[in-house]
């Protein structure tokens, strides 16, 4: 039977994804790169516009000349009700999670001098990023993970011979599911020296595929910032954050394929191909754990007490990253005319650890204060996406060294980010206040790479990598003081929309995607008191 690719994507995708011992993957990185809106309650309300604001807790993480405004101590915590919905084209997710989003004190010092008039500190705990979220997707396929898997063999240039070595998945050049899939009889040799190979996807083959991913972790930070004015004029700070992430998935990815070729039996070396059918099922864990520092720069100018601009720049956090991850593979081959057998192969749990360098941002606000009641503010930030670096233990040497492969494909792949964010408070009276705003995310992902221009490297056990096409929050909120005390409350609603990939194009394969649409509806309460 001739075997030949279908040139037509599937009406619903799949995926698996995994970390790869050989290298670190760029959109694994620049996940562990990303922020969301996360704070007090007055700073989410307003979007996170409080650049050129300062005086809140969460506002001087952004710009640490917001803390030079602080004229008492204040301190405070703010707690969340996060009420997140995960959509694919077949199937919603549901997901609720309580979530402790900051917590921090800020203590001001006077000084008896007109030059500077207080001098201030804090310290503080802020939530950066919640990954808790389950997408899944089922659908008809045009193609077969196994072929480009295939594909992907031949073009690296792997013979049979690779893998019927001793232990090939630590001593082969193969990548961890390409053994897995040969050991399993999902990628067949056509040739006598072992060096081409065909998948099971050709025409005439009726596929089905499913994939089930579900994340959890987060990204906190630690922060300690001192700063203080001049003349009530300019605001300044710096600031010192520690930073510690976990991320943990689980996924699988299964296809089910009927009148393809299949063995008549196993381990047998007088086995012929016959028409059947088989199911498949790749099921990955990874999970990943690292802790960094930063610090921060910024200040906050006041020409006149109704306009006021702000400035600041983040380093890049520098991190020390461990990832665990391993794979299985389970196969069920039905052969026409002949008994049924099934497969099974895994991997040892494999560990990896490297050094990762996040983008440095900036961040340019201006804000107006109107007749004493109303506040408009906005911010610009620009992400250095494509500086991510990351620095890998390889084969064990005494110091780390940058992975030159990841560079060039944040380079290739990855353009900077472009962050707006819009926000406004009025006051009803002395004791309350409305609050309202607006952010939008641009993409990380180059042109090319959303357009499927590219044949996106992925490496390891991955087949399959996600970005963000776009992310947008609308926010609300009212808060109430009374004498020392104060009370805010905050509504978020975040939109995200996902491009989720299960393998890139390669040769005349063609890409299998998703869209994966996030509405995420966020309640929070900060409680707190100036003194």
């Amino acid at each position: 039977m001739k075997r030949t690719f279908l040139g037509f994507a599937l009406v619903t995708a799949m995926a698996a994804v995994a970390q790869p011992p050989q290298c670190e993957y760029a959109f694994d990185n620049l996940r562990l790169s990303q922020t969301e809106l996360r704070g007090t309650s007055r700073y989410m309300s307003m979007a996170g516009a409080f650049g050129a604001l300062g005086g809140d807790l969460s506002a001087v993480n952004q710009n640490p000349g917001g803390i030079g405004v602080y004229r008492s101590s204040d301190i405070g915590i703010t707690l969340s009700l996060d009420l997140n919905k995960t959509q694919t084209a077949s199937i919603d997710e549901k997901k609720t999670k309580f979530n402790v989003n900051q917590f921090g004190y800020v203590g001001a010092l006077k000084l008896d001098s007109e030059t500077m008039p207080n001098f201030n500190w804090g310290v503080s705990y802020n939530r950066l990023m919640h990954f808790d979220r389950r997408y899944r997707g089922v659908g008809e396929l045009g193609t077969s993970i196994t072929n480009y898997l295939a594909d992907k063999m031949m073009a690296k240039g792997i013979k049979s011979s690779d893998i019927l070595i001793d232990n090939p998945i630590a001593n082969s050049s193969a990548d961890w599911n390409q053994v897995l899939a040969f050991n399993n009889y999902l990628v067949i040799p056509t040739n006598s020296d072992g060096s081409k190979f065909a998948g099971l996807g050709f025409q005439g083959v009726t596929a089905q595929g499913e994939y089930d991913m579900e994340e959890r972790g987060h990204v906190d930070e630690f922060n300690i910032n001192l700063g203080g004015n001049i003349a009530n004029t300019l605001y300044w700070g710096v600031g010192f954050g520690i930073t510690d992430i976990l991320y943990e998935y689980n996924q699988y990815y299964g296809e089910s394929l009927q009148n393809t070729e299949v063995y008549n039996k196993p381990d047998d070396p007088n086995a012929t191909l016959v028409e059947g059918d088989l199911d498949l099922g790749f099921t990955n864990w990874s999970r990943t754990t690292g802790t960094g520092f930063n610090f921060k720069l910024g200040v906050i100018l006041k020409p006149i007490n109704e306009l006021r601009f702000g400035l600041a720049f983040h380093t890049p956090t520098y991190y020390e990253m461990t990832d665990r991850f391993d794979q299985t593979l389970n196969t069920a081959i039905y052969p026409t005319n002949a008994a049924e057998y099934k497969l099974k192969d895994y991997t040892d749990t494999y560990r990896m650890d490297y050094d990762l360098r996040t983008p440095w941002r900036f961040i340019g606000s201006v804000a107006g204060v109107l007749g004493g009641k109303a506040i408009l503010s906005a911010d610009y930030e620009y992400v250095g996406t494509d500086n991510i670096r990351v620095k890998d233990d390889w084969e064990f040497r005494d110091h780390f060294t940058e992975n030159k492969y990841t560079t060039q494909d944040v380079k290739d792949y990855l353009k900077g980010q472009h962050i707006i964010r819009l926000g406004g408070e009025y006051r009803i009276n002395p004791s309350w206040s409305l609050r309202a705003g607006y952010s939008y995310q641009t993409t990380s992902t180059q042109d090319k790479v959303q357009n499927d221009e590219v044949d996106v490297n992925v490496c390891g056990i991955s087949t399959a990598y996600t970005y963000d096409r776009k992310t947008q929050y609308i926010t609300a909120g009212i808060g109430y003081r009374y004498k020392k005390f104060y009370l805010d409350m905050a509504y978020v609603h975040k939109y995200r929309l996902n491009n989720y990939h299960l393998f890139p194009g390669i040769n005349d394969l063609p890409t299998v995607s998703d869209e994966v649409k996030d509405h995420n509806n966020r309640i929070s309460a900060t409680i707190g008191f100036r003194f």
